[in-house]
């Protein structure tokens, strides 16, 4: 197994993003970092092989760890592109038409694989990973993040309220609007009348598509059921520039 080839390289910036109370953020630069965040993503995912595809080679890997004893809590990759024209080269690609985004100008990120170890249920650590992205986009001038945002197994209608709350307040402006591609989705958008319970639906809102949600994220409208994965899940994009400015406060205070 090689390193990412978006590792950092002697004389690059320091590995650290941010470290701050119990936590560190910091960007993989070996093989056996790579493999650490294989085995977290997989005890996470409960795949039965490693998990692991051809797109970790050309991604960045963030690593979150408990100062204390270096125990790995948190991860997520990272993958650069320079616009619009560079987004079929992405995991989400794969399962959803992108090509209304291919006119976006300015460097993108895509953030994948983003998971927390199931015995660790401290805040901070979705905070820091936060600050850590901050961190990122800030030095990199990047001007959007998008990703697969997940549910948990493939029953739609233990999430119905979720998703008709995606519907009536989250979806992406029309000229971004990712089309169908994948042969199994959902169609939320279409097929859903109810009034979502907003309590409900925000419980059964996965964390990461909470935070992307209160930061002005927005969604594509409809779900792809993923059996290989075992999830649900909704494209997600972030316009950095529309982020609402006390949000941008917040971010930027955690990052600092």
């Amino acid at each position: 197994m090689t390193a990412p080839s978006c590792a950092p390289r002697p004389g690059d910036a320091p590995h650290i993003l941010l470290s701050k109370g119990r936590y560190r953020a910091r960007l993989a630069h070996s093989p056996a970092d790579l493999a650490a965040a294989q085995a977290l993503r997989t005890l996470c995912f409960r795949t039965p092989q490693i998990d692991s595809d051809a797109f970790d080679a050309n991604c960045a890997h963030v690593l979150v760890e408990d100062k204390r004893n270096d125990a790995l809590v948190c991860c997520f990759r990272m993958l650069v592109l320079q616009g619009g024209a560079e987004v079929a080269r992405s995991y989400s690609a794969q399962y959803y038409d992108l090509s209304a985004l291919e006119g976006f100008e300015g460097r993108m990120i895509e953030m994948g694989r983003f998971c927390i170890h199931p015995a660790w249920t401290d805040p901070d650590i979705l905070r820091l990973a936060w600050g850590a992205m901050t961190t990122y986009v800030d030095q990199n001038d990047v001007q959007m993040l998008f990703g697969c945002a997940s549910f948990a197994g493939t029953e739609t209608k233990d999430y119905l309220d979720a998703f008709a709350m995606l519907k009536h307040r989250h979806l992406a402006p029309k000229r971004w609007l990712p089309r169908v591609k994948a042969q199994n989705v959902f169609r939320f958008a279409a097929r859903l009348r109810r009034k979502p319970d907003a309590k409900k639906a925000m419980l059964r809102m996965p964390p990461l598509l909470r935070s992307y949600l209160m930061m002005g994220g927005w969604v594509s409208d409809h779900a792809v059921v993923d059996t290989h994965m075992n999830t649900l899940h909704v494209f997600t994009g972030l316009e950095i520039g529309a982020i609402p400015p006390a949000r941008k406060r917040l971010l930027r205070a955690v990052a600092g």
